[in-house]
């Protein structure tokens, strides 16, 4: 089972944008020594507490402070974009660090209405057009020679895509491709197990990808105690509680007994949307991973999961990685 991380370089009150940036290259260093197999980070736009909008910029800085481990969008919206300029930011992050370059794609905005606006796009239209955009993208970084233009860098730019989804779609269109496919089970787990059960179903061999191969994305936070692990995974309940009522902003600080606080309604939808989530102890992360790969079959599991203080989401990981390495018994 590999594990890998999803950074949003999410800004906490009081912080800032280089400050959460400089955070991030920290625990990208540690997700490397630790062993993680790839570092993700997520296209949003417009929101005060999130600093990754410009993913392939992101990628590049965190790329200079790590050496091996896999760095990659998880994802890029793509219905925001032209597939030639991706093509031509991805190509260039492969040439500047070669064999490390993961291009995750989605076709949802990133933010709300708004973001069409700005873009003078019509992200509906746009996202009607995402499986060919896909190809056309897929053409671009292989130099096939069905487009009129190369992209350079970018042609024959050794990159490893993926579809992202959290509904049917995604799953059916990674088959379609013969790509890997990645669920976003931190956020929306409602379509889970039909997503990935239709991806298995229906998967078509490639150049890519010979079987299906598919990551599941994790809530994880851990600490010494179920208490402190619960504290620290409060300032991400309030996030999600503050976006979904239409207040977004930055990553505000832990609060006890959050969710105690919270009405019947709004607890209800907090943990419909959380429930893939690994919090606790190291025996409990432990547990609730290796559940949740044998119930899901995955390949992977890319962990998620912001903290007010960058020093308890370092130590999350260390625990969660030494957890699932001493899950593993070598065979004699």
């Amino acid at each position: 089972m590999k594990l890998s991380v999803l950074d949003f370089v999410s800004i906490p009150e009081g912080g800032t944008a280089a400050r959460s940036l400089a955070d991030t290259a920290d625990y990208a260093r540690l997700a490397e020594d630790l062993g993680c197999h790839r570092f993700w980070m997520a296209e949003h736009h417009g929101m005060p507490g999130i600093a990754s909008s410009a993913v392939a910029v992101c990628l590049a800085h965190v790329g200079n402070a790590t050496s091996t481990i896999r760095i990659g969008s998880g994802g890029i919206m793509l219905p925001n974009h032209s597939p030639l300029v991706i093509a031509e930011q991805f190509g260039t992050l492969d040439a500047l660090f070669p064999g490390r370059i993961d291009l995750g794609l989605g076709r949802a905005p990133g933010a709300d209405s708004r973001i069409g606006q700005m873009l003078r796009k019509d992200l509906h239209s746009a996202a009607e057009r995402f499986p060919q955009d896909v190809t056309e993208l897929r053409a671009l970084l292989s130099g096939d020679g069905s487009t009129p233009l190369q992209a350079v860098p970018g042609r024959g730019a050794n990159i490893q895509m993926w579809i992202l989804g959290s509904s049917l779609f995604g799953a059916q269109l990674a088959a379609l491709l013969g790509l890997p496919y990645a669920f976003a089970s931190h956020f929306a787990p409602a379509a889970l197990d039909e997503a990935l059960a239709l991806y298995r179903e229906n998967f078509r061999p490639s150049a890519d990808c010979e079987k299906p191969h598919v990551m599941v994305a994790a809530n994880c936070y851990a600490a010494d105690t179920r208490e402190e692990a619960e504290l620290i995974a409060s300032s991400m309940d309030q996030s999600f509680i503050a976006l979904r009522t239409g207040t977004p902003g930055k990553l505000p600080p832990p609060v006890p007994g959050y969710r105690e606080s919270l009405p019947p309604q709004l607890l209800a939808g907090l943990r419909g949307l959380r429930r893939v989530s690994a919090i606790g102890t190291r025996e409990d992360v432990r547990e609730t991973l290796t559940d949740l790969a044998a119930r899901t079959g995955a390949d992977e599991i890319v962990l998620s999961g912001s903290t007010f203080d960058p020093a308890a989401r370092r130590y999350s990981l260390e625990l969660a990685m030494d957890a699932m390495k001493a899950s593993v018994t070598p065979a004699n």
